[in-house]
């Protein structure tokens, strides 16, 4: 047992627990404990990738499998979930060290630290839980402080966006639950190991599909996927530009996408027709959500839009993948498609994340979101510009920056694979979104100055921790270019993609057989 793997729960949980005892006695020692806690954990994300390689597992309360039947709640480390738990607290760290100065501007900073680290704490366990039941826990408790989140500013727009938001989402989660309960119904267990080996040797074909078909629509609602996106531009434009990236960057991810892809992979057998159906979503998703952010003129939801397509890449990447291995097609074109899927889902959350905390600096030192009321912020702002360029750059896969080596494996790996109708749609994708963002940049940073703040308002550069997470950020947008080096791909990507590839793998570190 790795003893280690419960402190990315604990810790969070421990910092939500502390963070309003200690800001009642320090003024700001909990939001620097939230820092702290996310810099930490980060740290150990670090460690665990690149040191200390490996599947591990935590059994909780010492509960050991017996007679080879799991009993107990398992925690279970491999090579996906430690990816996604680097991409959870590297960005929650950054969007944390952001709000230092951005929340400035809101009341009650500690209970917005408190949700946080509650979100952070959601997450971290669903990618850790090794039983679907304690998956859709976790699940919750990241879902519920998002909706708060969402609605923290308390104006009517924000209230508005979070009860859709609330809505859907607990539609959503009554279609995983129905889901999960058909599942144990069938079963008769809830480990996801356990499940696996199930459903291999006595599953009702007509019934684990119609269980699929449940649990495509609730996580395609926590993934945003078309046609189950309405709630996203409204939360996603209307949070705290901090949270706005937190969704974007990882929560869609993790509590839609992950689940998705370790559930189809690990746990049920293979099914082309599961997979020509999430390829269908992914693909409608990249092409309506681009067109859709095209029109739009509120920065933050422009990129709320972008946020759908985006994810269409790494719904589409995966989901090729699953129907090449399904159709027992070449082994090194899925394990093409899988990698460009889960690059490109780190690299959406680095570049989607900066561009959330861009527009959160410009909507800070202007005061309002509408591009056509902006202009000339390039002088003013100069750190800002630059780090938006970078991102917008990387977004529309323009080299040398991460999203061009991302979406090139993509499309490599669809016209391998044949599917050039894919490859021609990412394709089309990629220079529609970069003349959403040439816009953007136009209007925002390099156009006439037509703003009523003109002249009226000092428009200066944002604060030393809101430049510092932008800086880094954009930093990242290069650096993760070097993914597409083999020995530094073998080191992050490779073992994430080996996981979904070696479906009984999951099973074995669990139940040793």
């Amino acid at each position: 047992m790795d003893y280690r793997l419960p402190l990315f729960v604990i810790i969070p949980l421990g910092a939500a627990f502390l963070i309003p005892l200690l800001a009642k006695l320090f003024k700001r020692a909990g939001e620097w404990m939230a820092v702290l806690s996310l810099l930490a954990l980060s740290g150990l994300a670090v460690y665990f990738v690149f040191l200390e390689k490996g599947a591990r597992v935590y059994e909780v309360g010492g509960w050991r499998p017996l007679d080879g039947i799991p009993i107990g709640i398992y925690m279970v480390l491999d090579g996906l979930s430690i990816y996604l738990l680097l991409v959870i607290n590297l960005i929650g760290f950054l969007s944390a060290f952001y709000s230092l100065s951005y929340m400035k501007k809101f009341t009650a900073e500690s209970l917005y630290y408190t949700l946080f680290m509650l979100m952070i704490a959601g997450m971290n366990g669903l990618v850790l839980s090794g039983d679907i039941f304690n998956l859709f826990v976790f699940m919750e408790i990241a879902a519920i402080a998002s909706y708060a989140l969402v609605a923290f500013g308390i104006e009517k727009e924000e209230l508005e966006a979070s009860f859709k938001y609330q809505v859907l989402g607990g539609i959503s989660s009554l279609l995983i639950l129905l889901a999960i309960g058909l599942l144990y119904w069938q079963s008769g267990t809830l480990n996801l190991a356990d499940l696996a080996d199930v459903l291999r040797t006595n599953s009702n074909p007509v019934f684990s599909l119609f269980i699929q078909t449940l649990l495509i629509a609730g996580f395609g609602l926590k993934t945003a996927m078309f046609p189950f996106h309405a709630w996203l531009p409204d939360a996603h434009s209307s949070a705290p530009s901090p949270i706005s990236s937190m969704l974007s960057g990882v929560l869609i991810k993790a509590i839609g996408a992950y689940v998705l892809m370790r559930l189809f992979f690990n746990i049920f057998a293979l099914s082309y027709d599961i997979a020509l159906v999430l390829a269908i979503i992914g693909t409608l998703s990249m092409v309506i959500g681009v067109l859709l952010a095209v029109g739009q003129w509120d920065f933050k939801r422009l990129l709320a839009y972008h946020s759908i397509s985006q994810m269409g890449y790494v719904v589409v990447g995966v989901a090729m993948g699953m129907m090449i291995l399904a159709r027992n097609g070449d082994l090194q074109v899925a394990s093409l498609a899988i990698a460009g899927g889960l690059f490109h889902l780190m690299n959406h959350a680095v570049f989607k994340s900066l561009l959330f905390l861009n527009a959160g600096a410009v909507e800070y030192a202007v005061g309002t979101r509408n591009m056509k009321d902006m202009g000339g912020l390039a002088d003013k702002m100069p750190v800002t510009a630059a780090t938006s360029l970078s991102a917008s750059m990387a977004i529309s896969g323009i080299p040398p920056f991460n999203g061009f080596f991302s979406k090139l494996i993509i499309i490599i790996a669809a016209v391998q694979a044949g599917y050039y109708v894919l490859a021609f749609l990412a394709v089309f994708t990629s220079i529609i979104t970069l003349a959403s963002f040439l816009k953007m940049q136009r209007f925002t940073f390099y156009n006439k100055i037509k703003s009523s703040w003109n002249g009226t308002t000092e428009v200066r550069e944002a604060p030393f921790s809101m430049l510092f997470s932008m800086v880094v950020l954009a930093v990242l947008c290069l650096a993760l270019s070097l993914l597409a080096i083999p020995s530094v791909r073998d080191a992050v990507l490779t073992p994430a993609v080996n996981a979904l590839l070696q479906a009984g793998g999951y099973g074995t570190v669990i139940l040793g057989k």
